[in-house]
């Protein structure tokens, strides 16, 4: 992992970096490598990358469909991005992380498949994971602590697609909708697909399958942090921290 000095004092809201913990395969695995590939982008590098080739459509039509996962980097996320509170640096944000991890057995995802969510597609599990719920939810809980407060225009911006009452209440209580009972395990794969024709999403679902389909399964070892430096910048990948009986990583 990456060694950060502490901030106490934090830049103003809209120029403060955001931290992510997210699931993603360590970097130089298999699974690393096939994802970003796929999103032509390495977070720990920060580099491009080649695309895989998809047949019936051309490598700008992929780089595009894969434009907005492609900043966040290859990952799944467990404790969505948010900004430090005042008085946090990071060096507490990831001695936090540390701590929690530590609590949280390793263990190895359920098979993946391509899916459609809403309006993109993405791997998730086939089958449900007391395991992995488990983890997701300690994350956000032990976590949260150490968040800043949403400003009123990121709630917006979270609520601006739609949310049931129970989506809002996890909203204000935790600043993501979409955990605990809420919750759904997945790496994106593209951006929104709605304009789309049924051809073209057709062919990116079954090239993706094909991709990641040969892979062995996905061990769940440590979880990473990411940062945004900026808002709207693309995130980079700090540093992992692992899981019960998963051994030193770094």
């Amino acid at each position: 992992m990456l060694d950060h000095p502490s901030n106490p004092q934090a830049p103003h809201a809209k120029d403060a970096p955001r931290y992510a913990a997210y699931f993603s395969p360590s970097p130089g695995s298999d699974w690393w490598q096939a994802g970003s590939a796929w999103l032509g982008r390495c977070a720990a590098t920060g580099q491009p990358l080649a695309h895989p080739e998809v047949p019936g459509l051309s490598a700008e039509v992929l780089a595009r469909l894969t434009a907005t996962p492609a900043r966040y980097g290859w990952h799944a996320t467990l404790k969505a991005p948010f900004t430090l509170a005042d008085g946090v640096g990071l060096d507490g944000l990831q001695q936090r992380l540390a701590t929690v991890c530590a609590r949280l057995p390793a263990f190895t995802l359920p098979p993946l498949r391509v899916n459609r969510l809403g309006d993109f597609l993405a791997l998730a599990p086939v089958q449900a994971s007391d395991t992995l719920q488990g983890a997701a939810d300690a994350l956000v809980m032990e976590l949260h602590p150490m968040a800043a407060p949403l400003p009123p225009q990121e709630l917006a911006r979270r609520r601006a697609g739609g949310l049931s009452p129970r989506q809002e209440v996890l909203l204000q209580a935790w600043g993501y909708p979409h955990v605990m009972d809420e919750f759904r395990f997945h790496f994106s794969l593209t951006g929104c697909l709605h304009t789309e024709t049924p051809a073209t999403c057709e062919a990116v679902a079954l090239a993706a399958q094909t991709w990641f389909g040969a892979l062995p399964p996905c061990p769940f070892a440590a979880v990473s942090l990411f940062e945004e430096p900026g808002r709207g910048q693309p995130m980079r990948w700090l540093g992992e921290w692992p899981l019960l009986g998963a051994g030193a990583r770094s």
